[in-house]
């Protein structure tokens, strides 16, 4: 089948790298450079190895395109494109509009449709399928599915060949073409009875994630005030054999999913009268964590960090991958900036982000490990300053938190 993949991000070159091993797949981005970049077989995004996209290339199997209308002739197109929040930390569906416009206008046959990206219940129904009818110049009857993407940048346990995938259509004949589909490199295949259980599964396993960082990270801030090692209690607490999850404190959530996906449950939520508390609440928690630890340091150092020089250690929101997307290290870097510090950030993973380069591991009066990566030492880190702060748990011989 020709297949078409809108977005060529985490999620969409992941796809395509996998469908493009038994399908012609057409990877469609706005970025020209990303676009340039990959049709010389160099790929961007951890996990999806260079080769490989040379190798899909050579067979002809894979090209990336800023082309729209290339996408013509699809039997299937994907949407895996951003759903980030706006402003006032409601859903933006702006992408996912942009990739309606884009099927609409330049689809000359019906199609199977499916979302991947992330998004509220009823995204698919009474969303995608309407805006696609709005903008769309001929009259088509496409198939509509849903599955949500899980993918998790820097894991190779778990890839879209092993991971269970969960689908539905808004029609007996989308789900079989779904399934169809997904069955040519997914394993393992999970029908749902409607795109709106899928949708909100999606959600809630990030909300689920959400609820529980916020839930240890609160417990550090008590284990702080009643002089009690919070992860010795935490591993204490695992030692139970059943109806105990761990997860550990941290300066706050990152990445596309954590702290973007629980806003979208609470929204649509909201809008059907029940009010989301415990979203609500885990959301104020971990976006506070990081003023948190701002003021725990500046207590540690004399009660003012006023133009001290703060050196932030890894920028990207998880270990060994260069992503920073809602990174709490920008977050704790505007409440140091705030309280008068002189800060700069140490990122060799990363390398350039905001417009500027990662700075030398030294030279602060102190350091603040925000993501521990396996190419810095956490010996490298205890010399680039007198006073180290530790939000991961892992620097020996660090203050943690």
């Amino acid at each position: 089948m020709k297949v078409s993949i809108i977005g060529q991000g985490y999620v969409g070159l992941t796809i395509s790298a996998f469908a493009g091993q038994a399908h012609d797949v057409i990877g469609f981005d706005t970025n020209s450079e990303i676009v340039d970049r990959l049709n010389q077989g160099i790929s961007h995004i951890e996990g999806v190895e260079s080769s490989l996209i040379l190798e899909l290339i050579s067979k002809g199997k894979y090209k990336a395109t800023t082309n729209e209308t290339e996408i013509n002739g699809s039997d299937v197109v994907v949407i895996a494109l951003p759903t980030p929040l706006d402003s006032s930390r409601k859903p933006d569906l702006s992408f996912i509009d942009a990739a309606c416009k884009v099927i609409a206008e330049n689809l000359e046959a019906p199609a199977l449709i499916i979302n991947e990206s992330t998004s509220y219940p009823g995204t698919l129904r009474n969303y995608i399928n309407p805006t696609i009818k709005k903008y769309s110049k001929v009259k088509l009857v496409h198939e509509y599915a849903i599955s949500p993407e899980r993918v998790d940048p820097g894991r190779v346990e778990w890839n879209q060949k092993n991971t269970p995938r969960l689908f539905a259509g808004l029609t007996p004949q989308a789900t079989l073409m779904a399934k169809g589909f997904y069955s040519t490199f997914c394993d393992n295949l999970v029908e749902v009875s409607s795109p709106e259980v899928a949708e909100a599964a999606k959600l809630f396993e990030n909300t689920f994630r959400q609820v529980n960082i916020a839930l240890v990270n609160e417990l550090a801030q008590i284990s702080y005030a009643l002089g009690i090692d919070v992860r010795e209690t935490l591993d204490a607490a695992n030692t139970k054999p059943y109806g105990f999850m761990k997860f550990t404190p941290g300066a706050g959530v990152g990445g596309h999913c954590i702290p973007v996906d629980p806003s979208y449950l609470a929204h649509l939520a909201l809008e059907n009268g029940v009010r989301a508390t415990f979203i609500e609440r885990a959301n104020e928690v971990n976006l506070e964590m990081p003023t948190y630890i701002a003021k725990r340091v500046a207590s540690d150092n004399g009660g003012s960090l006023e133009g001290k020089k703060v050196l932030v250690v890894g920028v990207a929101y998880k270990p060994n991958v260069a992503d920073t997307r809602e990174t709490p290290a920008e977050h704790l870097i505007e409440a140091l900036n705030d309280m008068g510090a002189v800060v700069t950030w140490n990122d060799e993973v990363v390398g350039n982000w905001k417009g500027a380069s990662s700075s030398a591991l030294g030279g602060a009066d102190i350091a603040i490990v925000v993501t521990k990566h396996e190419v810095v030492s956490s010996q490298a880190i205890m010399k680039a300053a007198p006073y180290v702060f530790d939000t991961t748990g892992v620097v020996k011989g660090a203050v943690q938190l």
